[in-house]
């Protein structure tokens, strides 16, 4: 068996496709499994770097502190790893600027009362005007879920009322979003009426994506730890996270299944998983045996035995290179 090194497989994936393929609109899931002792939080810290430098955001999901099998306690994590204030403000400040207006120097004026004085418009049409270009540009965006549109909306405004009651809604939209909302009734007037759940938050992940793309960044690079799941035995330290069964591990294979049979509804989206070697155990039934429906789409039944495919959807990293050049081995 031929491994490929971290090194070169980051190269291939800044490559193929997140200086191109991804960054164009496209979307791939690929898992990555070291064989040696390659630390993963180095590891993540290479796509990490590697992600920013293409101008993609970048999250991070570890096992040990997640239960990745439910979608909706993903989805939280990422977006407690986001700046959706900074997302919104951008937005703002980008469709303020399409429509020809003058904007405060200072971030401390920017508000609708400063906003009109400059440009000698009445605050209240000048009001009417931009909620109208919030339903033009986000809630006509159908590429995104109808809550996640709304909730955008109101983080939108709230950059432009910081002391009034939208203020009080956007602080609600993002718990809501981290999963932090106690009672959904608090987001009424905002016409959210479910909290996310397994049943939307894939759609919202998606959605999550596209407004990144929206707002500039190139999309999303998100990297899935695993390798927990693959452990057997339990701690009976409670600082040591979470453990899982084996139901709970095939909710996370089919998961992964799910991200790999939707990538033709993502858009700017890389998935990176990693695993321990026991991914590749297919006498271990916490294995990839353990799913066939995963394990069809991932593994590679055909392969060259001195070469391993960098451009695979499964991997294994060495640190050194095991594969012939020129009729010898690296």
């Amino acid at each position: 068996m031929s491994y490929i090194t971290q090194a070169e497989w980051i190269d291939t994936i800044r490559r193929e496709y997140l200086h191109s393929f991804i960054k164009r609109g496209g979307a791939a899931v690929k898992f990555a499994v070291p064989m040696e002792d390659i630390d993963h939080r180095q590891l993540q810290n290479l796509v990490r770097k590697t992600a920013e430098e293409e101008n993609y955001l970048f999250a991070s999901v570890d096992a040990i502190s997640t239960k990745i099998h439910m979608i909706d306690k993903l989805f939280h994590t990422v977006a407690r790893q986001l700046d959706w204030d900074g997302l919104s403000l951008t937005f703002v400040k980008e469709i303020f600027a399409q429509n020809g207006y003058e904007l405060p120097i200072h971030s401390e004026d920017f508000d609708f009362q400063n906003i009109a004085a400059i440009n000698k418009r009445e605050e209240k049409f000048l009001r009417k005007e931009v909620h109208s270009w919030f339903e033009e540009k986000i809630f006509h965006d159908f590429d995104m879920s109808q809550e996640f549109r709304i909730a955008m909306i109101r983080l939108c405004l709230e950059q432009l009322d910081l002391a009034g009651p939208s203020a009080f809604l956007s602080n609600a939209v993002k718990e809501w979003l981290h999963g932090e909302l106690r009672l959904i009734s608090a987001l009424k007037d905002a016409l959210i009426f479910q909290k996310i759940a397994r049943h939307n938050a894939r759609h919202m992940l998606f959605s999550l994506v596209h407004w990144l793309r929206v707002n500039g960044k190139s999309g999303l690079v998100l990297v899935l730890d695993i390798t927990r799941y693959l452990v057997s035995g339990r701690s009976k330290n409670p600082d040591d996270g979470f453990f899982y069964s084996v139901p709970a591990l095939l909710d996370v294979y089919e998961v992964l299944r799910q991200f790999i049979d939707g990538t033709d509804e993502m858009e700017g989206c890389l998935i990176v998983v990693l695993a321990s070697k026991e991914f590749l155990d297919l006498d271990d039934r916490r294995g990839l045996r353990s799913y066939d429906a995963l394990k069809l789409r991932i593994w590679d039944e055909v392969r060259d035995k001195q070469r391993p495919n960098p451009l695979a959807s499964l991997v294994r990293l060495a640190k050194e290179p095991t594969y012939k050049v020129f009729g010898e081995v690296q």
